[in-house]
């Protein structure tokens, strides 16, 4: 009696040889078959060549389906799925501009829809700040405090005339005194001499 060959789960390796012996035209209607078959697959190929305005918005649009759910609607979430749109982007892509951005949108979606719902658990808030320092390499304090920073900065150039009370006021800082323990803390400087020095662009000041 014959002996059955064993089976063996194809590979790459036999895929690729297997497209060895297609043409361009061959090649190209594959893709386009591949293309039609499943979102994603338009999704991977729209991130890979830079097609459309933003690249990021269906990746966003993923993590927040399943990280900021209806809940009137009986949405479920699931971290695995979010985490499946962030890997999908880096096998597309993997700028680390664009990791980082997604992986702190997924930090603000989780974060925000625990708050909504009231949801407390710490080894997951854990797991968040952890996520989000890998992506950024701060501290999430610590980069609000310089998100609010900037915010300051972009104002006062807006806004040359107006007082620092009043754009302390303005971007939620206690008082004058607050902006300008900040101000010395990222800048360097004091308010009143960073007025002076009027850098030409906001973030950078001339070397004396």
């Amino acid at each position: 009696m014959a002996r059955r060959r064993p089976t063996s789960k194809p590979t790459w390796t036999d895929v690729k040889a297997q497209l060895a012996s297609f043409d361009r035209l061959g090649l190209l209607d594959l893709i386009q078959d591949l293309y039609a078959a499943h979102k994603d697959n338009q999704t991977f190929l729209h991130a890979r060549f830079g097609l459309g305005d933003d690249v990021l918005k269906p990746y966003k649009e993923t993590l927040d389906r399943w990280l900021w759910p209806d809940v009137l609607r009986n949405q479920d979430t699931s971290v695995v799925k979010a985490k499946q749109a962030i890997s999908s982007y880096r096998k597309a892509v993997g700028e680390p501009a664009g990791l980082a951005e997604l992986m702190v949108f997924y930090c603000e979606r989780a974060a925000g829809f625990s708050n909504d719902i009231g949801y407390q658990d710490d080894g997951y808030f854990d797991a968040l700040v952890r996520t989000f320092e890998q992506a950024v390499g701060l501290k999430p304090k610590t980069y609000a405090r310089l998100r609010r920073f900037d915010r300051v900065l972009a104002r006062h150039a807006a806004e040359p005339d107006a007082s620092w009370a009043d754009i302390a006021a303005a971007e939620g800082y206690t008082d004058q005194a607050h902006l300008s323990r900040e101000f010395r803390a990222f800048a360097g400087v004091t308010p009143g001499r960073y007025r002076r020095l009027a850098p030409a662009a906001p973030r950078h000041l001339p070397v004396s």
